[in-house]
């Protein structure tokens, strides 16, 4: 049975309204198929045949329910759907998106986000959200092999590719060691190259630890997450040339927009 949209409309879905008298191409009332259907397999056959590529922006509702000739109730259920399926993914204050395979994101002695996104084709960007100068905790300090108290630097981020938010988190560094560390990352938007400006021109990974768990409140605020998705933490120890931390930091992965792959 074809799908009945009920209830009251604004005045932009009543103008949506007046065009389903106008009979499409793309649907086909009385077919016994759902409206809202027959536009998720409409689009889903568009993504793959290639005609609307990985990263490509979706039409809005509006330009979707005027082509299609149903109003926007019927063309929000459709991508509804197709968000369910893994085929386009929403992201807030930017559009609706075809989904883009997972980011293919190597763990290794050397580790670095930008690199690993513009190996990928895609275009990185580090966001800097905050910095505060605080005593280390028992934990910081045992990571970083200080003792507690020390005086340490947080540095709050987010990290995307080509506009998507891939990862959130915060990382610690000594402060006597690294000050202004954060003015520059704030400035770059990269943490090598703020580091360099420090004279720490090279670190490597000493030691990586995984977890996953639903997002928060606050991830899912950052990664334009919905309710009960999943992320990966990834907690993380660099040390310079010498072998002395560098940093300790915890991150938060979109669970479905990455593929971690562990390298020895």
């Amino acid at each position: 049975m074809d799908e009945v949209d009920h209830g009251p409309m604004t005045a932009g879905e009543t103008a949506d309204a007046r065009s389903e008298s106008v009979k499409p191409e793309d649907v086909k009332r009385g077919s016994g198929v759902s409206l809202w259907k027959q536009i998720a397999e409409t689009l889903e056959a568009e993504i793959a045949s290639g005609a609307r590529k990985p990263g490509a922006r979706l039409p809005v509702e509006a330009e979707l329910a005027e082509r299609f000739g149903v109003n926007r109730h019927t063309v929000r259920r459709a991508l509804s759907v197709l968000g369910e399926r893994g085929l386009i993914e929403a992201t807030a204050g930017r559009g609706t998106f075809v989904k883009e395979p997972p980011l293919r994101y190597p763990i290794g002695a050397r580790t670095r986000f930008s690199e690993i996104v513009l190996a990928s084709g895609r275009e990185p960007h580090g966001r800097f959200l905050g910095s505060q100068v605080e005593d280390a905790s028992v934990e910081v300090a045992r990571e970083l092999g200080v003792a507690p108290g020390t005086k340490v630097l947080r540095i709050d981020t987010t990290h995307e590719a080509d506009g998507v938010p891939i990862s959130c988190g915060s990382a610690w560094f000594v402060h006597a060691r690294c000050q202004d560390l954060d003015l520059v990352y704030a400035a770059t938007g990269s943490l090598t190259r703020a580091l360099s400006t420090l004279g720490i021109i090279d670190f490597r990974r000493k030691e990586t630890r995984l977890t996953a768990r639903v997002a928060d409140e606050r991830e899912r605020g950052l990664l334009s997450l919905a309710m009960g998705r999943s992320v990966m933490v990834v907690e993380r120890v660099d040390v310079d040339v010498a072998g002395v931390p560098l940093q300790w930091g915890r991150s938060s992965f979109a669970a479905d927009r990455v593929q971690l792959v562990i390298k020895p």
